[in-house]
């Protein structure tokens, strides 16, 4: 379990002990409590992604542009049909490293206004919306090529190096069985799609033999979900 899951899991228990609900301390907001916990306690540098999933739950867009986190301090975050869901499938390292190893340089390049790094998080958004459009349209061919420029973009950002030989071995098993493959976090793990069974039991096959954990994805729907959010929604 990752430490943005713990400190998720603390914040909700905390709030059900003290009788506290997202009317107390809404939704919306609290992503951002949850990092600045792990920013200012635990010292570790990451985004907001995981921590809005593991608020929210299910399949969730995120939208992150500028004017909307200046203008409210979150972003926009929309619940989507758990039906439209294509068959991933996930691939880990028994002993995955520390993500924040992989997110510093990155990040202090951002800060530092490095035109590559800004023009990569902007094409990031684009395939984003894109691959928005492709779950909801159920365009497997099209998600499967974004999250193959996905993964190329991020490699040309935090170089092989950074990405390390773990990763890199996921990363070199999917395409080598001509599957969709990209990082669904910083490190530790590849997430992909193969619409191939007897290609699927291949894939499964060499993943384990490599001394990986292969899994298929059961999408998990939260019971009381809604369309958005309570903060109004729009694509900035």
């Amino acid at each position: 379990m990752s430490f943005s899951a713990i400190v998720s899991a603390t914040l909700k228990c905390l709030m059900k002990f003290y009788n506290l609900t997202d009317d107390d301390l809404p939704k919306s907001i609290q992503p951002n409590f949850i990092l600045d916990v792990e920013k200012e306690e635990l010292f570790i540098t990451a985004g907001l992604q995981d921590r809005v999933v593991q608020v929210y739950e299910g399949l969730i867009y995120m939208d992150f542009s500028r004017s909307i986190m200046e203008e409210q301090g979150y972003g926009n975050y929309i619940h989507m049909d758990m039906s439209c869901a294509p068959p991933f499938w996930l691939a880990y390292l028994r002993d995955p490293s520390d993500s924040g190893l992989i997110h510093n340089n990155v990040r202090q390049r951002w800060l530092n206004g490095d035109p590559e790094v800004i023009e990569a998080m902007t094409i990031f958004a684009e395939l984003t919306d894109k691959a928005k459009t492709a779950i909801e349209e159920k365009n497997w061919n099209e998600l499967a090529e974004l999250m193959n420029r996905n993964l190329s973009l991020r490699r040309s950002i935090f170089t092989d190096a950074c990405l390390g030989s773990g990763n890199l071995k996921m990363i070199e098993i999917a395409q080598q069985h001509g599957c969709a493959v990209k990082l669904p976090g910083s490190g530790g793990a590849v997430i992909g799609l193969c619409f191939d069974p007897q290609k699927l039991i291949e894939l499964k096959k060499s993943y384990q033999e490599a001394g990986f954990v292969f899994c298929s994805i059961v999408p998990y729907c939260p019971e009381n979900r809604g369309t958005t959010d309570e903060a109004p929604v729009s694509k900035g």
